[in-house]
């Protein structure tokens, strides 16, 4: 879709009541998608957005009856909203709580983070995820300026979410910890979770570190990577601990040696 094609449908989605705000999010707002990534359009409301014409909008633009939820259809963090196939086009409206974001945009500034689970985020949702989807989108549609401010705020990392998302590095030491389990209980399923979790909280830590948003885990270890204070072959290091735990007791507890050595690493380059 042209950009132009996305402001019109944008203008279209606040003339509904309840939508404050519509930005392009995902990779495409941040210059990393591919040809074939979806078209991410956040829908900011306050109130209970009228979803019967939400539908009716998602039926002109698309030809077709389409699905879209009510606020929460998808889940507590995720919230809701529809997969549409506009021209071609995967596009997927997808609702924020303004009045919500808002609340964890200042959660995130006196250094608060609560992890939700979500369906689609094996890591947890990170509350803060919100305050990197303001900063990090592009506005297509914001009557009120709402959205714009918010975004020209969250620019800046809070320097007390640096703090709490590398203080949270203990957890990754536990998860090392009880992965030692999988090599004496020959689980490598057990030890291949707590390494993904070791090797997630080390990337937010990363990202913190370096005051950078970090939004999910899709692309979270690639994009540690790219960090200036990543350690040396952090990306591939942490790629083949997940990709090859181990069979045999021994196969295991090397993987585990090594995934402690990547973990201390990322600690000492977050200097905790």
């Amino acid at each position: 879709m042209q950009d132009e094609d996305l402001r019109a449908l944008a203008d279209r989605l606040v003339e509904v009541h309840g939508v404050v705000a519509v930005v392009l999010g995902g990779s495409r707002a941040r210059g990393t998608h591919r040809p074939d990534s979806d078209i991410d359009l956040g829908l900011y409301y306050r109130e209970r957005p009228d979803v019967v014409a939400l539908r009716a909008l998602a039926r002109e633009v698309t030809g077709e009856p389409t699905d879209v939820t009510e606020p929460g259809g998808w889940g507590p963090w995720v919230d809701g909203g529809g997969w549409l196939t506009v021209a071609g086009w995967r596009v997927d409206w997808i609702y924020r709580d303004l009045d919500r974001v808002h609340r964890i945009w200042r959660d995130c500034r006196e250094g608060r983070v609560e992890i939700g689970v979500q369906v689609g985020h094996p890591l947890g949702f990170y509350s803060h995820a919100y305050a990197g989807e303001a900063a990090l989108c592009r506005v297509l549609a914001d009557p009120g300026g709402e959205l714009a401010a918010l975004r020209e705020e969250a620019a800046e990392y809070p320097p007390a979410l640096r703090e709490a998302l590398i203080g949270r590095l203990w957890e990754a030491d536990f998860a090392l910890a009880t992965a030692r389990y999988g090599a004496v209980g020959c689980d490598p399923a057990y030890t291949a979770g707590a390494l993904f979790r070791a090797i997630g909280v080390a990337c937010h830590a990363l990202h913190a570190n370096d005051g950078a948003w970090l939004i999910n885990e899709k692309g979270m270890v690639a994009s540690a990577d790219r960090l200036p204070s990543a350690p040396s072959g952090f990306g591939e290091r942490a790629q083949a601990l997940l990709g090859a735990v181990g069979r045999t007791p021994e196969e295991i507890g090397r993987t585990v040696d090594d995934a402690v050595r990547l973990i201390a690493e990322a600690r000492a380059a977050c200097g905790s």
